[in-house]
């Protein structure tokens, strides 16, 4: 994606609809459940990824909404997407998508009352990929449970809150969605891919500016406004 270089690009945080929302879903994967260890940072050697799932890929969905949306959150970093997302997303040429590996829906289980959903999406096992972009720890609000990040290949550290992001200049290189160093549990895409979703009408996806992003689960506040860094 090529940008305006005097219009800084904006990145949003994608997340599932909200609870209890239209497309409330849950997975639960079926045994037998086969997984590989996660990716490691390459310089300090920590984990900056959840278990890999493997074939078969077979999963019960408890619907607690009123129909099946087109982005579905799995356990760790796996995601279901539906087929007319996938479709779309390889036709109009988006990055940062892995996997694509089909998904055998066994059951839907409703948690409410009122019929079941009338169709069931084919649905595909896709992974965001580790970007080289990085969180700028300069300037992003983000609470750190004790030391801020001392690698600065992964800039991982335990977090506590935070209260709005932003990822380092020149460091994102194109992809549409993607896990940025720092902040590999969240899943960051570009203005693109909001475009995207929004011409095409997917479901079930929430878009927040990174910088407008707060979690705060216990409550502490902002950070201080001493600078961050590396050592």
């Amino acid at each position: 994606m090529v940008s305006d270089p005097a219009v800084p690009p904006r990145f949003f945080v994608l997340e599932k609809g909200a609870l209890w929302s239209r497309y409330d879903v849950d997975v639960e994967e079926l045994e037998p459940v086969n997984r590989e260890e996660g990716a490691d940072c390459p310089r300090c050697g920590g984990a900056i990824g959840m278990m890999k799932w493997l074939p078969p890929y077979r999963v019960e969905l408890v619907l607690h909404g009123e129909e099946l949306g087109d982005f579905i959150k799995a356990l760790g970093d796996d995601l279901l997407v539906s087929e007319r997302f996938a479709q779309a997303f390889r036709d109009e040429g988006l990055t940062g998508l892995e996997g694509f590996h089909p998904v055998e829906v066994t059951r839907v289980c409703r948690k409410r009352r009122g019929p079941k959903p009338s169709h069931v999406p084919q649905y595909l096992a896709v992974t965001a990929c580790f970007s080289h972009a990085a969180v700028d720890l300069g300037r992003s609000r983000i609470r750190y449970a004790d030391d801020p990040p001392t690698c600065d290949e992964c800039r991982e550290a335990t977090k506590n809150a935070i209260y709005g992001f932003t990822l380092e200049t020149g460091t994102w290189q194109g992809e549409d969605v993607f896990r940025p160093r720092g902040l590999y549990g969240r899943l960051v895409v570009s203005e693109r891919f909001v475009r995207f979703v929004e011409r095409h009408g997917f479901t079930n996806m929430t878009l927040v500016p990174t910088e407008e992003v707060v979690w705060d689960p216990l409550e502490l506040g902002p950070p201080p406004t001493t600078k961050q860094g590396l050592n």
